[in-house]
């Protein structure tokens, strides 16, 4: 692993502290709207993998 300075953070350490900050400020309902989102685009592109290897 690369060698931390003083006053450093990891990209890690800096997610983590920004995934908390995020959940301070949005809470739960926050989280719960953006992970539907994200399963809904998961499911178009799914759909439109499938389309394509239909095509073939």
């Amino acid at each position: 692993m690369a060698e931390q300075h003083k006053g450093e953070m990891t990209t890690r350490e800096a997610g983590k502290q920004g995934g908390a900050r995020t959940a301070e400020t949005h809470g739960h309902e926050f989280y719960e709207e953006i992970g539907k989102k994200g399963g809904a685009k998961v499911r178009e592109l799914i759909e439109k993998g499938k389309e394509m290897e239909e095509k073939r």
